[in-house]
């Protein structure tokens, strides 16, 4: 059996993306869980002023997700066993200096990529940065160091799917309406350099605007660049920008032979099911969203009711890393690990969203596109009626204009919303209505059969116990009202 705890007394690890939802998870169970871990590296890059030491107390430190263990008495795992470094996975050598990178060099054991950008279409640029050029930089960085490296992609390069999704289909040439192993239609470094080329042009036409920091790509150009990858996904069968770069990024490790590495594959991270505490989550890229949709009033949906939501707990997800982690270190890892849940314990759409939502009705795509073009035109009937008596008022010296004005501001404000929710439920279309994913996780499951069982119950592994409704009840729909809710309702107005 491979004992994780020595494992990791005898290697140092280096992580990056600590800062994001899922780090801070596996970063607090380090430190709840091997507090004799060797040493633990922190890439954290400069921004806003603030130094990556100062962003490590203010984004770490004080996030809801460590202070269980700061007030369990356990700050002294982060004084002594961390090390910060400033870096950025978008630069040559992760942005470390020769200095650093001698310091580190034969200390490294493995590297964790949690690294990357989680958003479905931004600029491709962008997320070529993080989730392309990243992980070339964090590989080559491993080489250099000498280290293994442990790459966190997502369950969703397999792009366009429906049924199960296995463990060994391919990864080199891949795409997703490939026609079968000889099909050599995508080659990865191909369709980098095509893209990054269209980029280039993209950004050659542009007239930056200004702005308090300096010259900015303008709006159209963002646009542009928003769409161009969305069309190169599209035109291979993934189903948005952000699986798209993610998969570029699996075939640049798969590429690699000089590099040791495995792939680490979560399906929709959510909320804790135990650890930290129940219910921690943290940003919008998970089914937040969704669930705010439901809780704010939402009755007609456009759902694929046969097919199951493929989504995680936080907290599993980061234990199968570190255990996947310490396997790799002993040279005892498989190729690829998908950590889903439906192969064993599925949740169904058509009995989350009536738990979620109450008495909704399902409809096809059509009936909610007519639906909501119907609304669309009473909201502008109604505007132009106000509008109309507003002006006659006005016209007629007669008081009322102030009450109106307001019913006017209140139209506005309804149109806004329901433009902001259609635009997010496009793009949560894939996972709930176009395609049906099932993913297979039989190797996490033969991964766990190579630890002690003291080992599998720091490090629990165990979908098949997870109760659905309990847990969307109690942890998820909860921790999204605390934790998420606030922010998302002022960023995305989805009440109504």
């Amino acid at each position: 059996m491979t004992d994780v705890a020595q494992t990791f007394r005898s290697h140092e690890i280096l992580l990056t993306g600590g800062n994001g939802f899922l780090g801070k998870v596996i970063l607090a169970l380090l430190a709840d869980r091997f507090p004799d871990l060797k040493r633990l590296h922190l890439l954290l890059r400069p921004r806003r002023g603030q130094s990556p030491q100062e962003r490590f107390e203010t984004e770490i430190l004080a996030s809801p997700a460590l202070d269980p263990l700061l007030r369990a008495g356990k700050r002294d795992f982060f004084e002594q066993k961390i090390c910060v470094w400033a870096g950025d996975v978008g630069a040559p050598a992760c942005g470390l200096t020769p200095p650093d990178l001698a310091e580190l060099a034969g200390k490294i054991g493995v590297i964790i990529n949690c690294a990357g950008l989680v958003e479905f279409y931004p600029p491709v640029n962008e997320s070529f940065r993080s989730n392309v050029d990243g992980v070339r930089n964090v590989a080559g960085l491993a080489k250099q160091l000498g280290a293994k490296l442990a790459h966190i992609s997502t369950c969703f390069v397999c792009g366009e799917s429906d049924g199960l999704v296995e463990e060994t289909q391919p990864i080199l040439g891949f795409y997703p309406r490939r026609l079968g192993p000889n099909d050599a239609s995508f080659e990865h470094e191909r369709e980098i350099r095509y893209c990054k080329d269209q980029v280039r042009q993209i950004q050659e036409s542009d007239s930056p605007e200004s702005s308090g920091g300096g010259p900015r790509p303008s709006r159209e150009t963002e646009r542009r660049l928003a769409d161009l990858g969305r069309r190169r996904a599209e035109h291979w069968g993934w189903v948005n920008t952000y699986t798209y770069a993610k998969s570029l990024g699996e075939q640049i490790v798969v590429a690699d032979s000089k590099l040791d590495a495995t792939i680490i594959r979560p399906a929709i991270i959510e909320g804790a099911l135990r650890f930290p505490f129940p219910g921690w989550i943290e940003g919008g890229r998970t089914s937040a969203p969704l669930v705010l949709m439901a809780l704010s009033g939402m009755k007609h949906w456009p759902v694929r009711r046969d097919a199951p939501l493929e989504v995680v707990p936080v907290d599993l997800v980061a234990a199968a890393i570190l255990a996947v982690t310490a396997l790799l270190l002993e040279g005892r890892q498989e190729r690829v690990y998908q950590l889903g849940t439906a192969d064993v314990n599925p949740i169904l759409l058509e009995p989350l969203v009536e738990l979620l939502a109450g008495n909704v009705r399902f409809v096809s795509p059509e009936q909610a596109r007519a639906r909501r073009l119907r609304l669309q035109k009473q909201i502008a009937q109604m505007e132009t009626l106000v509008a109309g008596i507003r002006r006659k008022l006005e016209t007629a010296g007669l008081p009322g204009n102030k009450p109106l004005a307001a019913w006017s501001a209140a139209l506005r404000a309804r149109s806004l919303q329901a433009a902001l929710r259609e635009q997010t439920l496009d793009q949560y279309l894939p996972f709930i209505l176009h395609n049906r994913y099932i993913f297979e996780s039989e190797n996490i499951r033969a991964a766990y059969s190579l630890l002690s069982e003291k080992d599998r119950a720091l490090l629990p592994w165990d979908p098949e116990r997870i109760d659905w409704e309990d847990y969307w009840v109690n942890n998820q729909i909860k921790g999204i009202e605390k934790w998420i809710q606030p922010e998302a309702v002022k960023d995305w107005a989805f009440r109504i």
